[in-house]
């Protein structure tokens, strides 16, 4: 009767460690951002061929009117300077003014005031909403863009327009991408059937990828 040493043991007991470990990163870790990765692998796609499924449709929607008295603007003429007048502007009230009469959605990308004109603009994933205002007499013109759910989703996509958390969001995805790859990666050496021919895939697949960038991108 044989028995094993404790060298070997402690070996045997480490290997089988590490590699319960990467397994268990790579289930949970794929199951964590399954829909994540369904998401921006499916928007890839939309965004490489908008018109295949109309996210470049846009509908356009024309208003005008004017501020309440309440909203009442000194411009540079009645008063000492650009920035006095600016100073007298409330943007915060005039943009929720024009959001709850108008049901406009996005946030205040842009709200600019000079001694002739005064722009903001609403922006969101798949929108957007330029008024443009007469500081003279409270007078303005609205023009909102919307778009369909695709374009919706491929702005998400890019990160346009949608905010500061919702790049965390892409952020954490790459993150979870990343560790897919690199712990299902690291499982290849504990299948030592496959391991020359997983590594020798891998390769291939980089060599592909970088001859395709080569020879087609100009």
């Amino acid at each position: 009767m044989t028995t094993r040493s404790a060298p070997a043991r402690r070996k045997r007991s480490w290997y089988a460690t590490s590699a319960a470990l990467f397994r268990w990163v790579h289930i949970y870790v794929s199951m964590l951002g399954f829909t994540m990765l369904l998401f921006f692998a499916a928007t890839g796609i939309t965004l490489n061929h908008p018109t295949w499924f109309g996210a470049s449709e846009q509908s356009v929607r024309d208003e005008a009117g004017t501020l309440p008295e309440e909203f009442q603007i000194v411009t540079p003429s009645t008063a000492d300077t650009a920035e006095a007048a600016e100073a007298t502007v409330d943007k915060l009230g005039i943009a929720e003014w024009l959001r709850s009469s108008h049901q406009l959605k996005g946030r205040v990308s842009e709200f600019d005031v000079s001694e002739f004109e005064i722009m903001l603009v609403f922006k969101g994933p798949g929108y957007s909403a330029d008024i443009f205002i007469d500081p003279a007499s409270g007078k303005y013109t609205l023009t909102e863009t919307t778009t369909g759910a695709i374009a919706v989703l491929n702005d998400l996509h890019k990160g346009r327009d949608s905010g500061l958390q919702w790049s965390w969001v892409i952020d954490i995805s790459a993150i979870i991408t990343i560790l897919m790859s690199l712990s299902g990666f690291g499982l290849l050496f504990y299948l030592k059937r496959r391991r020359t021919t997983g590594l020798l895939t891998a390769v291939a697949g980089t060599v592909l990828l970088v001859a395709a960038w080569i020879l087609w991108v100009p």
